[in-house]
Order: C-alpha cells, then structure tokens, then sequence
C-alpha cells in the first residue's frame, strides 16, 4: 500500500471528510483492521483566504508548496490538495515535489467521461467559479462546462463560507443549491460537480436525479486505486 499525502486544512471539515473516506475505502476493500497510510500536512485557512483575497497567489502558493514538501519528505508517495479553490497554486506545489500530485479537476473529468457525462454543471467558490482556471482545465478535456446564474453565486459563496465551513447545515440552504442544480440540468447539463468539497454536507445524490459528482468522493476513489494499484 502506498502513503498518500494530504495537504488540508482549507476547511478543516472538508479535510476530515477526506481522512474518514480513504480509511473507510480501504478498510472496505482489504477488510480487517486495514487502515490507509496517511501523511496529513494541515494548514491554517484563514491565512490562506486572506492571501486568496489579495491575490497573493506567490506567498499562498509558497505556504502550499512548503507543506507538499514536508508530506513528502514523512513518506507521502503521492499527494492530493484537498480544496478545489487553491488547486490555484497548483503549478507550485507541482513543482516543489518529485512525487505525483494528482490535480482535481483532470480526476473530475475522467470520472465524467467514464459515465458518459458531456456536459457538466459546475458548482463551486465565487472565486473558483468567476476565474477559469478549474473549470477551463475540466473542459480542456473536452467536456462542455456550465456555470449557475451569476445571480446566484454570491449565494453560495455566502452558504460555503459562512455556513458549511463551519459544519452547520440549513434546509433553506439545501433547498437553494437543490434549485441551482435543477436550473443547471433544464439547462443541459447532463451531471453537475459539487466543486467545493464542503458541499458534499449539504447535497447527496439521492437528494437529485441527475447524476451528481462530488469532489472529495472522487478525489478519494482516484487516491485509492492508485494506493491499493
């Protein structure tokens, strides 16, 4: 089995979603009392949102590329970013390690392809949905992305951030983000991403009828197949 390194913290609650999904996924596939190899770097959220905020994409990606360096040098053999809005500084992290660093949104695309998904609802940050670099790179993969009403990120922005990092979960919430998913496949979309991991608290794929992809799901399902190869 190989260790998998994680860099989180960003929030703390997605980061422990993740913990929770590679331990359960193996001790369901070798049984026992098999747990996952873990290397886990965790980071302070608010100093990085301040740095997002600013743009200060160099510093955040510096503090970013340092913790991919220290979880490889405990053992990591590979690493996965846990937070969709820094995969950002991507290139950085990338760049500071000799291991693989498997990037997010090119793991969302091949599961989409794998199920036949062509068109693709994309739910996410304001800031990762009003910049392209993500959602640009999902479609670099030939796959058409669709993005909500522009009334309504900032909604979620404020759901995101001011509600599900925090792990309180609101039925109104619900309903909303259920709405603009429904506004996303009358649109066309024949799948939507849940492209903040904190989402996954806050829609399930019974909760929709079209297919529903979120992030940590499948971020932790690409991580266990190459640890368990």
């Amino acid at each position: 089995m190989q260790t998998i390194g994680l860099i989180g913290g960003m929030s703390w609650e997605s980061s422990a979603a993740y913990y929770e999904g590679l331990n359960k996924g193996v001790q369901q596939r070798l049984g026992g009392l098999h747990s996952a190899k873990i290397v886990l770097g965790s980071l302070d959220f608010a100093e990085l949102t301040a740095l997002q905020e600013r743009e200060a994409w160099d510093e955040a990606g510096a503090i970013l590329a340092d913790a991919a360096v220290g979880v490889e040098k405990a053992g990591a053999d590979f690493i996965l970013l846990c937070a969709t809005t820094f995969h950002r500084a991507y290139a950085a992290v990338a760049a500071a390690v000799s291991v693989p660093v498997l990037h997010l949104a090119d793991v969302l695309a091949e599961r989409c392809k794998a199920e036949g998904i062509t068109n693709v609802g994309f739910l996410s940050t304001a800031y990762t949905m009003e910049n392209e670099f993500f959602a640009q790179r999902i479609a670099d993969h030939g796959l058409d992305v669709n993005l909500p009403d522009p009334l309504h990120i900032e909604t979620l922005d404020s759901i995101i951030y001011d509600e599900l990092v925090f792990r309180t979960v609101n039925p109104s919430s619900r309903r909303r983000v259920l709405s603009m998913i429904d506004e996303l496949w009358d649109g066309g979309a024949n799948g939507v991403i849940l492209g903040a991991s904190e989402l996954s608290l806050l829609v399930r794929q019974q909760d929709v009828e079209v297919p529903v992809l979120d992030v940590i799901t499948v971020h932790v399902e690409a991580a266990l197949e190459r640890a368990l190869a």
